[in-house]
């Protein structure tokens, strides 16, 4: 039987392959994603495929077409069905997999779903997601042949895992926000046997997340945590996006810990076995955060937006530790290099629990700044990287500091203030951070009069925030 298939465009993302179901997501894309990448697999000389789903209605259907797309292809199918997206990372090392494929819609809203992929142990994104489409599209896979499944439970290793780096010495306090996410189960079991006295908001897995909207990096979803942190007394707040491999953090006073925060908690930690290691965040992050790193005697390096470029530049520098504004944090120290929020939990747990200041007392102690959380201004989808180019070429011709990374980063004795294309979204994406208000100020005027200058609009209601 002869086999093609055209992926709405829109879906086959920088990172993942997502869509709206039932619009721009189908079950026959399902079905030719794993028609697809099954011969993907087998033309690199692999077979063993782990496939994991999280908890939104539609993954079971979804699921159940891309194992018969890998069957297909001749692929044997390692099914470890309901949990979180590190868990099958977490298949994918110990199962010795050629790939795996999660099927995930992330922090996105219930109506959306996708499909994270690994060839072999590493991200498989970018030109890789693209000729996917285009292998598809002529039909470019394996003969059909009679691949296999098999249904393997991989939470009770799993959590035995996480539990393996716990290292604390006395108990917490904590709340936990599941989110009604996919790692609810697991959370629940690992809850058991992990010291400290716990308390889980939205344990059940639901996928129209009733709650709130699954995304810990927005301060209105963790208004529920906020407030069961105070009601508890608890010492810190934890929550995970819908599939579990961004972390959002609560302090003991019901302030959030912003990404970069927590960052500079965990590499002060793992500096102590890794002196000088390289610490890799994203250009998103604040300067504080750098300096820091390197005032512990680590190594800062600043790199491109989006978890499997970090997982990549990770790899390559050997780095033990890395993570993102976005919530995503990877550790290489003792663990795998994926991003797992859980299994971030846990250590942060144990710097907690063997520390003696609260997690307020050490954000408190950091360089106070004042920052914009993440703007985002629409530029049309073939405008955005060229707006950005613009913006390079005026700054370097004028003789400012850029760095161009990933956009262009600009430092001015102000602070400093980003625009880079968003490589998932038709918009651009800005933050700039100072010493004070009134420098502030200057870096939004500054970065407005380059939009301007690319015939954009800036608007900064409501940008500004302290961290």
């Amino acid at each position: 039987m002869t086999f093609s298939h055209k992926f709405n465009a829109s879906s086959l993302r920088e990172y993942d392959i997502r869509g709206i179901v039932g619009e721009t997501l189908l079950e026959a894309d399902a079905y030719a994603i794993g028609r697809t990448f099954g011969s993907i697999v087998a033309d690199a000389g692999g077979k063993r495929v782990a496939v994991g789903r999280d908890g939104r209605l539609s993954s079971p259907s979804l699921e159940a077409k891309l194992i018969e797309g890998l069957v297909a292809s001749g692929a044997e199918v390692i099914s470890i069905g309901l949990g979180p997206t590190p868990m099958l990372y977490f298949a994918a090392f110990t199962e010795h997999t050629d790939g795996a494929v999660m099927v995930t819609g992330s922090h996105n809203p219930s109506n959306y779903n996708g499909f994270k992929m690994m060839l072999g142990k590493k991200p498989f994104f970018g030109p890789a997601i693209l000729d996917l489409g285009a292998r598809s599209a002529i039909g470019n896979v394996v003969p059909e042949a009679e691949g296999s499944v098999i249904r393997k439970d991989v939470s009770e290793a799993y959590i035995a895992r996480l539990l393996q780096d716990w290292d604390g010495d006395r108990k917490l306090k904590i709340v936990w926000d599941n989110g009604n996410g996919a790692a609810g189960e697991v959370l629940e079991k690992l809850l058991k046997v992990l010291p400290g006295e716990h308390t889980i908001l939205n344990a059940v897995i639901d996928g129209n997340f009733p709650a709130h909207h699954p995304d810990p990096t927005v301060p209105k979803n963790l208004e529920q945590l906020i407030a069961a942190v105070a009601e508890k007394g608890a010492d810190v707040g934890v929550a995970f996006d819908g599939d579990a491999d961004r972390i959002g953090i609560v302090d003991n006073t019901g302030e959030i810990l912003f990404g970069d925060q927590f960052l500079i908690l965990m590499a002060r930690d793992v500096l102590k076995s890794h002196p000088g290691g390289t610490i890799i965040a994203d250009v998103k992050a604040s300067q504080v955060l750098f300096d820091e790193i390197a005032k512990a005697g680590g190594t800062p390096l600043m790199w491109k937006t989006g978890h499997s470029l970090i997982k990549s530049k990770m790899a390559e520098e050997k780095s033990p530790l890395a993570g993102e504004m976005s919530g995503h944090i990877f550790y290489n120290d003792k663990w795998y290099g994926f991003d797992d929020a859980l299994y971030a939990a846990v250590r942060l747990l144990g710097v907690i629990a063997r520390g003696t200041e609260s997690v307020a007392a050490f954000r408190e102690s950091l360089p106070q700044v004042v920052n914009t959380p993440e703007l985002r201004f629409d530029c049309a989808e073939d405008r955005k990287f060229a707006v950005v180019r613009e913006v390079a070429e005026r700054l370097k011709a004028a003789g400012e500091k850029v760095s161009d990374t990933d956009g262009v980063r600009v430092n001015t004795p102000d602070g400093w203030w980003l625009l880079r294309a968003s490589n998932t979204q038709a918009v651009l994406v800005a933050r700039a951070e100072s010493g004070s208000e009134a420098g502030l100020e200057r870096l939004k005027g500054i970065l407005a009069a380059q939009l301007a200058a690319s015939g954009l609009e800036a608007d900064f209601s409501g940008a500004n925030a302290g961290h």
